[in-house]
């Protein structure tokens, strides 16, 4: 039985290392398996594609690096684009490194005699950008003439770029995107734990190496809990939100028995398992106070996007291989239409707020309150209403919600007593949280001072803790509990329908970004000599035909027709 565990873990380590080889845990035939169209399979995708520069240009990664790469033929295009780059760099700085850079952008780009200056800038805006440079360099010095040159883009070089052979590639990469999804997209590793509809296991993309977390649903136990609208809606939430702070959707797909999303894999295990399992219980504050941070932004880009998450505990948040923390399993959540509020009881005991067990209506406050309480596990080693294993009931964890003031050890600074009893305020207009469209009220609290929230956004700050790569952050795959065989539910054409709504393939950024990160698009992305078009981007070029297969060629059988008698005849 242990034997077992050992051979899953090896297999599975082994496949997180890349497969050991060159390949980097890419089939010997991925290049076969994303091989580009020829240009003349993607004309309905030119008549259908979204042409907003937004979108493909700054929220897709390979659109904006095929717009880059379009931008460099041009010498004004390219000056505007690592303008752009460059204020990125600038707004994501240390303070202390600021000065420098901003006098770097304004001696090259806003300088009257700098040769790379910025036509489009006015004289005002560079004058004003000097005095803030000489005044305070703030991260907004340069918010009004970053402004001016993303409009001047948007203009005749996206239109440009439209007909470009950049833009034909971009085509031909949608439609890689396009392509059905199925089991054999993947390989498939061990358990890594359970979800409320069937098992989590670790998978691999079979044509990059690049690894996921598979979450299966499994189709009759959907039906036999009428589970239908919450599998949905977890699907399509995770589908519109694109966070660093929260897991992301990458495939959705079906098998026979089973509907799968394909996320983000964390391969650092939960906060609960660290909290409770890593030496003593809790965390210094430090630490919690970076995972509280990135918790932080995850709930505010949820909020943004008018999603309730309803379900903030510590096993819920899960660190990645670096470190990093993502809010996981949206199956509680919910979208909460402008200026409406919503009710339910829904959440897990100890974490749920006092709105919510009184059943009461309510927005976003509930996840506040269950920030309230990570924070103060996190420091304490213990929930702030209920004690690890404690054995009590329900409705007295309920009492303690609504009426009882938590207790603070030495264990908390100042500010770290200050946030949390803000945050556990029992009435909601006295809580801190989401107002005026973000999460600010939260970010400036003392206990975060020392937090530099535009960094961390950008994945600029390491975090305080790094996950051992050796180490597999799960139960053993014996001590998975197993779910048992669903009994009397028969699935029919109605279920299909629901399956059709479900079974939408790649999701755009997390598959761009797959194909950036793990080397496939600088690998596959060439072209002519001097930026010409490969034969693929000829449109009257037609495409040569498919090369028969090794065996197919060795056995090829001669036709009875063109025997020797069948010509002479």
């Amino acid at each position: 039985m242990e034997l077992e565990n050992i051979v899953a873990n090896t297999v599975y380590l082994k496949a997180r290392e890349g497969g050991g080889g060159k390949r980097k845990g890419r089939s010997k035939k991925w290049k076969q398996l994303l091989k580009f169209p020829h240009i003349s399979m993607c004309q309905e995708l030119r008549e259908t594609i979204d042409r907003n520069f937004d979108s493909i240009c700054e929220e897709q990664p390979i659109g904006r690096a095929l717009f880059k790469s379009f931008c460099s033929t041009n010498e004004d295009y390219n000056t505007a684009v690592n303008f752009l780059d460059a204020v990125n760099d600038y707004e994501v700085a240390q303070p202390e490194d600021r000065p420098g850079l901003g006098n770097e952008i304004f001696l090259r780009y806003l300088y009257a005699d700098s040769p790379e200056r910025l036509s489009q800038v006015t004289q005002e805006q560079v004058t004003s950008c000097q005095e803030a440079l000489q005044n305070s360099p703030s991260k907004e010095v340069f918010t009004d003439c970053r402004t001016v040159v993303r409009e001047y883009l948007k203009g005749e070089p996206f239109t440009e770029f439209q007909n470009s052979l950049f833009f034909d590639r971009l085509l031909q990469w949608k439609w890689l995107e396009s392509q059905a999804v199925t089991k054999n997209t993947f390989r498939q590793y061990r358990v890594l734990g359970k979800g409320g509809f069937g098992e989590v296991c670790a998978c691999q993309v079979r044509a990059t190496g690049k690894m996921y977390a598979c979450k299966k649903l499994e189709k009759k136990r959907i039906k036999k809990r009428k589970g239908e609208v919450m599998a949905l809606n977890e699907k399509m939430l995770l589908q519109k939100v694109n966070s660093r702070f929260v897991v992301s959707l990458a495939y959705a797909y079906e098998t026979r028995d089973a509907l799968c999303l394909v996320l983000t894999i964390m391969n650092g295990g939960d906060l609960k398992f660290h909290i409770h399992n890593l030496g003593a219980p809790g965390f210094e504050e430090d630490r919690a106070r970076f995972y509280a941070a990135e918790i932080t932004c995850g709930l505010e880009h949820l909020h943004q996007h008018r999603f309730v998450y309803r379900d903030m505990k510590p096993e819920n948040i899960l660190l990645d291989d670096h470190g990093h923390v993502r809010i996981s399993d949206l199956g509680l959540a919910v979208e909460i239409p402008e200026g409406e509020s919503i009710r339910g009881r829904v959440g897990t005991v100890g974490y749920m707020a006092p709105e919510v067990v009184k059943n009461e209506r309510y927005t976003f406050s509930p996840d506040y309150w269950g920030l309230g309480c990570i924070i103060y596990e996190m420091i304490e080693g213990r929930a702030p209403f209920r004690a690890r294993k404690e054995k009590v009931k329900r409705e007295e964890v309920d009492r303690r919600v609504r009426e009882d003031e938590e207790n603070y050890s030495s264990k908390f600074s100042e500010d770290a007593k200050i946030i949390c009893r803000k945050l556990l305020q029992k009435e909601v207009e006295n809580r801190l949280g989401f107002r005026n469209n973000s999460a600010q009220d939260v970010k400036d609290e003392p206990f975060f001072a020392s937090i530099n929230f535009t960094r961390l956004e950008a994945g600029k700050v390491d975090p305080p803790f790094v996950p051992d790569p050796k180490a597999v952050y799960a139960k053993d795959v014996l001590d998975i509990e197993q779910f048992s065989t669903v009994k009397g539910v028969n699935l029919d054409q109605n279920d299909d329908k629901f399956y059709s709504k479900f079974n939408s393939g790649c999701v755009t950024i997390p598959w761009q970004n797959e194909m950036v990160e793990t080397e496939v698009y600088k690998e596959l992305n060439h072209f002519g000599p001097n930026m010409t078009r490969t034969p693929d981007l000829i449109m009257d070029q037609p495409p040569p035909p498919p090369r028969e297969g090794f065996f197919r060629r060795i056995f090829k059988l001669k036709c009875p027709c063109s025997s020797s008698g069948a010509d002479e005849d």
